[in-house]
Parts: structure tokens; C-alpha cells; sequence
């Protein structure tokens, strides 16, 4: 790997190691309120709640928007002033605008969940910070990663994890650079949206590190390339035995009563 990238990545680790006792003391300082600090992650998540309403209002309006360009069209049409092209079009972007505007609402939602789970974990003064904390997950992705490029049994076994010609290898690396511009962005006073982005680009690192180590390892023969179409191929069975029994039972209840009512209509046949 070209080792301008290893000390890219790797710019911040010695000092963390080296002041591990002080860092926390420089944070505190650089910050107004020790309270602030403990409430970081509550008040990004409150941040990210209010940029998502914002939006789920924007996607609101257009979907009016879209239904009233809808509806002049179809009143055009009516007058023969606009073409039936022109009609599908504005139903196209209607169902678009539908779909945009649930999934605002839905995250939304998820945001409003977020914030409740901030809330009620917001640390005690002696705690460590979320700020601290989110290095602290930064530093052992990357711990797991220099694991591969360090130890030399973990680059024969797996040298993908290392081959920036890898797609997932690429994508780590591109991930990784972005967790580092984030994390220099909260050295300082962090404001909620900047750790709410440094949040975020810690995330993405851990997703594109698991599937960088997943693939070299399929790559090495040690998992099958996706257990995903199991996974549905058994919901899929699953669910075909659910409607097997639902239409057998349906069918045994039609044939009783049919037989009841054939034989209630035949009294003759009794004996």
C-alpha cells in the first residue's frame, strides 16, 4: 500500500497513543460547558430531527405541487390543450413525489427514535464523552484494519484487504479519508451537525470495513460469496408453506360445508 496513505491514515493514532491521559483534559478545556459535551449526541440528534422535518415539509409541498400539476393537466387534456404524453408524465412524478415524501416521514421517525435513545443516554459527569467515545470507535476500526497491513500471516491469507484495486478495499479507503476530515472538523468546539457528520462518517467506516474483510474472506474460500439469498430463499419457503396451509384449510372449509349443505338438501338419502 502506498505509505503516503498509511501516515494519511494514520496521522492522528501516535499522538492518541502517546497523550491518551491528556486528551480528555484538552477537550474539557476547549469546550465552554463540560454539560455540552455530555449532551453532544442528544443535541445532534435533535440537529438531525429538525433537518429532517425540514425536509419531510419541502417533500410535502411538492407532492401538493405535483397533484396540482396533475390535475391542471388532466383538465388541459380534457380541453385538448395538453398531450396524453404529457399526462403520464405528471403522474410519473406524482408517484415519485409520493415515494420522496414517506420517506421523509419515515425518517422522520427514525430520527425522532435516535432522539429519544440519545436522551436517556446521555452519560454522568464522570462518563466519558460521546465525542470521546466516537474516537474511541474510530480508532478501533482503524486498529482492525492496520491489523491486515502489519501482520504478515494477514496479508497472505488475505491479500485483498490490502489491493486498492478492490472495489470494497477502495470504498474503505475512501471512507476512511472521509472519517478523518470529520474527525479534524471536531478537534475544536464541535458544533451537534459537525458531530453528527463525524457520527455518520464513523458509521460508513465500520460498514465499508466489514465489507472489505467479508469479501477477502470469500475471496479466500472461508464464506459462501452471500448468505442474503438464503436468508430470502427461506422467507420465500416460509412464506409459500404459511399460504399452502392457509389455502388447504380454506379449501377443507368449503368442501365440509358443501358436503353439509348437499346432504341437508337431500333428505331422501337419509336413512
Amino acid at each position: 500500500m502506498d505509505p503516503l496513505l498509511l501516515v494519511a491514515e494514520w496521522w492522528w493514532i501516535a499522538p492518541a497513543a502517546a497523550a491518551a491521559g491528556t486528551v480528555g483534559v484538552i477537550g474539557v478545556n476547549r469546550r465552554s460547558s463540560s454539560t455540552s459535551g455530555r449532551r453532544l449526541e442528544f443535541d445532534a440528534a435533535r440537529h438531525d430531527l429538525r433537518v429532517a422535518q425540514q425536509l419531510a415539509v419541502e417533500r410535502r409541498t411538492a407532492l401538493k405541487i405535483a397533484r396540482a400539476d396533475l390535475a391542471r393537466l388532466m383538465a388541459e387534456r380534457a380541453a385538448q390543450r395538453a398531450t396524453a404524453d404529457q399526462v403520464a408524465g405528471a403522474r410519473r412524478m406524482l408517484r415519485e413525489r409520493e415515494r420522496d415524501a414517506k420517506a421523509a416521514q419515515a425518517d422522520v421517525r427514525a430520527r425522532q427514535v435516535r432522539l429519544n435513545a440519545a436522551r436517556a443516554a446521555i452519560p454522568a459527569a464522570s462518563a466519558p464523552r460521546p465525542l470521546d467515545r466516537l474516537r474511541a470507535q474510530h480508532d478501533a476500526v482503524v486498529a482492525r484494519w492496520m491489523r491486515y497491513e502489519t501482520d504478515p500471516g494477514l496479508q497472505i491469507a488475505y491479500p485483498e484487504m490490502t489491493d486498492v484495486r478492490r472495489a470494497e478495499t477502495a470504498a474503505y479507503l475512501r471512507a476512511a479519508g472521509q472519517a478523518t476530515d470529520a474527525r479534524r472538523a471536531v478537534d475544536g468546539r464541535a458544533t451537534a451537525a459537525e458531530y453528527g457528520v463525524y457520527r455518520d462518517a464513523v458509521a460508513e467506516l465500520e460498514r465499508a470495513f466489514e465489507a472489505a474483510e467479508h469479501a477477502a474472506r470469500v475471496h479466500a474460500g472461508e464464506v459462501p460469496p452471500s448468505g442474503a439469498w438464503q436468508d430470502a430463499a427461506q422467507d420465500m419457503l416460509s412464506r409459500s408453506s404459511e399460504a399452502i396451509d392457509r389455502a388447504a384449510a380454506a379449501a377443507a372449509s368449503v368442501i365440509s360445508a358443501w358436503t353439509q349443505r348437499r346432504g341437508q338438501g337431500r333428505p331422501g338419502d337419509r336413512g
